[in-house]
């Protein structure tokens, strides 16, 4: 299913990430980094996203105050996986207004912590519903800085669609999820993505991945949030 694909490819992008402290903003990057902890990387550090280090139950395991927390931000021990409002093909991200800064249609969140996120440490995305409002040819104001303005490390876009990374500066198609075309995906974007000759397709998760996403998404409610 759908969202399994999607909790398994966020899962892969925290790999690799050793005794990082992961920050993953919403619940499908929040499943994949119980599930990348569970089965590939005992030593990540978990937070609940104000200043204690929880288990994979939730349970505390130790006291991060904010001073702790911009420690390991500014030394590149973190990796965040944050949502965007906008996105454009070199990882600028907005999540501040939509429209003219001084006149704006929509006001957002603010830019929060994505300058330091992504000035710092490696940060990647979360994108539930790909269109060609979200993935735009430059966005409204940049909140997170990309690839061509000196970012730390732009890893990976996951969307309900696809697979994102950023190698050579440009957003290219790492993958695309089972039954998804790439002119499907090419429509729902609004500049051209780097293509490589042979797409892979999005894995689907092993008897011991689903396993696992069942223990920490048991009756499925957020995996079924991107399945609508």
């Amino acid at each position: 299913m759908l969202g399994d694909i999607c909790a398994l490819a966020c899962a892969e992008t925290f790999r690799g990430d050793g005794n990082s402290m992961v920050s993953p903003m919403a619940p499908i990057p929040k499943l994949g980094a119980k599930v990348c902890k569970a089965l590939w990387e005992p030593d990540l550090v978990l937070t609940d996203g104000v200043a204690t280090i929880i288990d994979l139950d939730g349970e505390p395991e130790g006291w991060m105050p904010f001073s702790r927390v911009f420690d390991t931000l500014w030394n590149g021990k973190r990796h965040v996986m944050m949502g965007a409002t906008q996105i454009d093909k070199h990882g600028n991200q907005n999540i501040s207004c939509i429209g003219d800064f001084a006149r704006p249609k929509v006001q957002l969140l603010g830019v929060r912590g994505a300058p330091g996120n992504t000035i710092c440490h490696p940060t990647s995305y979360w994108v539930g519903r790909h269109s060609s409002k979200v993935f735009v040819e430059a966005v409204d104001m940049v909140s997170g800085i990309g690839t061509d303005r000196g970012a730390f490390e732009i890893r990976r876009v996951v969307s309900n669609l696809g697979v994102f990374d950023f190698e050579g500066g440009t957003m290219r198609v790492r993958s695309l999820h089972p039954g998804v075309d790439i002119a499907d995906v090419q429509a729902a974007t609004g500049f051209e993505l780097v293509v490589p000759a042979e797409i892979p397709t999005t894995r689907e998760p092993s008897a011991d991945e689903l396993a696992a996403l069942e223990r920490f998404d048991p009756g499925r409610a957020i995996r079924a949030s991107v399945e609508g």
